[in-house]
């Protein structure tokens, strides 16, 4: 069969998108006068900004070697971490995978995580030195790197110039004479079809981008999603051109899209399987799903409000709106005392939430306001599990028998000069030191393994800036582990603002609680009765600051006379000031409380 399913990883800003645009023009996929921009495969307008690959892009293309026609489909995908759900799914779709190094940077922490990805799906391996044509770039050390890491020959190694369209060709040629062509199917076996992708287009409804592993299907046939267990019919089937090219038949072996008028994601959900009886007539019972269907499970939790809450109708159309074309993001109501009404959302990382907040804000003309990202935990209680994605849902303290958080396996690839900073960074962070290997004579691939909360925030700027931006960081999630953890609350007045809740470690509750009540005493303006700020662990209070009461000069209107005079009143006005602490309100203001939440 003369198909080849393949797919492009590298480490963000390798050059793999320019490379898929340099494959599009060389197989006429798209004429050379309608590439009017770089990254033809990137259509949103933030992945043209960035230039980074945010969705992963399929596309058909055909190309001739010895005499014979191939059809080749590449997916093109993001090369960021918190995309590597992307990546994992357009594997599965692939038998083969061309690994882009960048000569100028050499293998990067990413590079490593995709590359194992691949082998671990079984795929082949085309390994590619891009940027050639840089003049800093080291051909041969970058190779002799490959070769010493990764053990791949360096007679396989080939290098190109992306930008220039250097040995282009050379890539494609060897992609027909490696990858292996997919499976045989006989006519009329069961239709199988694995979903890597779904999106929802606005007069289709949602389009699932399916890859066909047995049999084959035409519109108007009639299919069934195993997982979500959907009947539905095939409205229209087609390629990816890189825009839809609808066609008769998909076969075994190819990469389309498979239109049914389903009007939500969650009934197309990624990595769910398709399935259809054949001419064999196998019962519905007797099917099979494909392996590796799971639901994307988002480990950041950020609190989204508008700045105005009338907008809040707005903020939940939009966000049903993102989800049919995100479906790793996920949202809850949430209230809060200080902003409103709002959505506890789930992300992959900080990233992912960097940019949907920015899709909200752009594309929906929302004014938004986004809480410090925390992660989700698990709280035990007897033979129980909850999962919790804010402070404010854990259970009642007395019933908690420990609390899990998720750990993270992390990746640092350096320079050698920056090993020491680095392995200081990760201990303060309650790090756990794993392994450490010399790549080459000056890089070296430190592995630690740490709290997802220690790295949620700043971790990754902390590294930059110790290693002068030469270090680059990958991490993959392990699991939940009981740790030494305590829910930290803060009251105002002796009022309990759940708002500004943590989960903290027993030995940083202290610190914390100081740092948090500092600056809460520097934002809330001051009243008329002294009101106290405090940090407790249930009933302990570990860290307390007190606003000083305005207080108006009683006596200044008294001259003379008897001193009991003066006395009277001011003690007149301690029984108010007692009076108005017992009845007295403190407001949290909204920049207070945001610059509290930023600050942290």
């Amino acid at each position: 069969m003369n198909i080849r399913n393949f797919c492009i990883i590298a480490h963000i800003d390798h050059g793999k998108s320019t490379l898929a645009d340099r494959f599009l023009e060389v197989t006429n996929t798209i004429a050379k006068r309608d590439m009017k921009h770089g990254q033809m495969l990137d259509t949103m307008e933030l992945e043209q900004e960035r230039g980074i690959t945010i969705k992963l892009q399929p596309v058909r293309m055909e190309w001739e070697k010895g005499g014979e026609k191939y059809i080749l489909n590449l997916i093109d995908t993001p090369g960021h971490v918190d995309f590597s759900y992307e990546v994992s799914r357009s594997l599965a779709a692939c038998e083969g995978a061309i690994l882009v190094v960048d000569a100028t940077q050499g293998i990067e922490a990413q590079t490593l995580a995709n590359c194992y990805m691949a082998l671990d799906h079984g795929l082949e391996i085309i390994p590619v030195l891009n940027k050639i044509d840089l003049p800093s770039a080291d051909i041969e050390l970058r190779a002799k790197e490959i070769e010493d890491v990764l053990g791949i020959s360096r007679d396989d190694i080939i290098s190109v110039s992306a930008k220039e369209g250097t040995n282009v060709e050379l890539v494609l040629d060897r992609v027909i004479e490696k990858i292996p062509a997919p499976a045989q199917f006989n006519v009329g076996d069961e239709f199988k079809a694995l979903i890597f992708d779904s999106v929802y287009d606005t007069y289709k409804g949602v389009v699932t981008y399916v890859r066909v592993t047995s049999g084959e299907v035409k519109k108007g046939d009639k299919i069934y999603f195993l997982n979500t267990k959907t009947h539905v019919e095939v409205i229209e089937i087609g390629h990816f051109k890189p825009k839809y090219k609808p066609c008769q038949i998909l076969r075994a072996g190819e990469v389309g899209y498979i239109v049914t008028g389903v009007r939500s994601v969650r009934e197309a959900r990624v990595g769910d399987t398709i399935w259809a009886a054949g001419s064999t007539g196998m019962d519905l019972a007797q099917a099979v799903a494909l392996p590796g269907y799971s639901v994307v499970r988002p480990f950041v939790f950020a609190g989204v409000f508008c700045t105005d809450t009338d907008e809040y109708p707005m903020l939940r159309e939009a966000l049903d709106r993102l989800q049919l074309n995100d479906s790793s993001l996920s949202y809850v109501p949430e209230q809060s005392g200080a902003l409103g009404s709002g959505f506890r959302c789930g992300f992959l990382g900080l990233l992912h939430m960097d940019i949907v907040q920015e899709r909200l804000e752009r594309e929906y003309n929302l004014d938004l306001i986004v809480t410090a990202p925390s992660v989700s935990y698990i709280a035990v209680t007897g033979k129980d599990e909850v999962f919790v994605s804010s402070p404010s849902e854990l259970p009642d303290p007395s019933h908690i028998d420990g609390i899990k958080e998720p750990w993270v396996k992390v990746e640092i690839l350096t320079p050698k000069d920056y090993v020491g900073s680095i392995m200081t960074l990760c201990t303060d962070k309650r790090g756990e030191f794993k392994n450490m290997q010399y790549l080459s004579l000056s890089r070296v691939l430190v592995i630690f393994e740490l709290p997802l909360a220690s790295i949620v925030i700043d971790f990754y700027d902390s590294l930059k800036s110790l290693t002068s931006g030469y270090a680059s960081m990958n991490y993959e999630h392990l699991d939940f582990r009981l740790g030494n953890l305590v829910k930290l609350d803060f009251l105002i007045a002796g009022e309990k603002v759940d708002a500004l809740s943590l989960i903290v470690h027993r030995n940083d509750a202290e610190y914390v609680g100081r740092d948090m009540t500092k600056k809460l005493k520097d934002l809330i303006p001051r009243e008329q009765f002294v009101i106290p700020i405090q940090a407790a662990i249930g009933a302990k209070v570990v860290a307390r600051e007190t606003i000083s009461g305005f207080r108006k000069d009683v006596t200044s209107g008294l001259y003379g006379g008897d001193y009991s005079r003066k006395r009277k009143l001011l003690e007149k006005q301690k029984k108010g000031k007692k009076r108005m602490k017992m009845m007295g309100k403190v407001n949290l203001t909204q920049e207070a409380f945001l610059a509290v939440l930023k600050k942290n």
